[in-house]
């Protein structure tokens, strides 16, 4: 069932623009009204968090940073009531997800949403309980647990918005 949904993402292709080229390459910069050191390889910000890189907006509550791997190696866990991720794609279109969690890891551009997770761009949706992508390539995993199934909205080219 996963080759099924995998092989039908391919084929729907939500969009065959790339992302930016240079958000991989650009600094990350973090906006927040607190900072607070866990330990010493864990950063948490919390109350409007605001993450910069490049074209890639993400929106949180709450972040947590963690650099046990190493410089470059950073995992970016984020929280909110959603959060909300952003980014503008090479064709200027943008791709939009929501989620009560999501987890970025720069260093393999994948950004993993989970609970109630939603992906959009260029008009169509794809809802699940967890959706894996990578920003770069806009490869796309969508899996669902026994609460939810994974839904796909294509919207013809004809419909879409402006």
């Amino acid at each position: 069932m996963k080759n099924k949904f995998v092989c039908l993402a391919l084929a729907l292709q939500l969009s065959a623009a790339s992302a930016t080229p240079q958000d991989h390459t650009q600094q990350i910069q973090i906006d927040a009204d607190n900072l607070s050191s866990v330990t010493e390889n864990v950063l948490t910000y919390s109350n409007n968090v605001l993450i910069r890189q490049g074209s890639i907006s993400i929106k949180a509550d709450k972040l947590e940073i963690n650099a046990s791997a190493g410089k470059g190696k950073e995992v970016y866990s984020v929280f909110g009531t959603p959060v909300s991720y952003s980014q503008q794609l090479q064709d200027g279109k943008t791709v939009n997800a929501y989620a009560s969690e999501m987890r970025y890891e720069p260093a393999n551009r994948t950004l993993t949403l989970s609970g109630d997770a939603e992906l959009a761009q260029s008009g169509s949706i794809v809802k699940a309980s967890t959706i894996r992508y990578n920003v770069e390539t806009q490869e796309l995993n969508a899996a669902s647990d026994s609460s939810r199934r994974v839904t796909t909205i294509i919207t013809p080219e004809d419909n879409q918005q402006p």
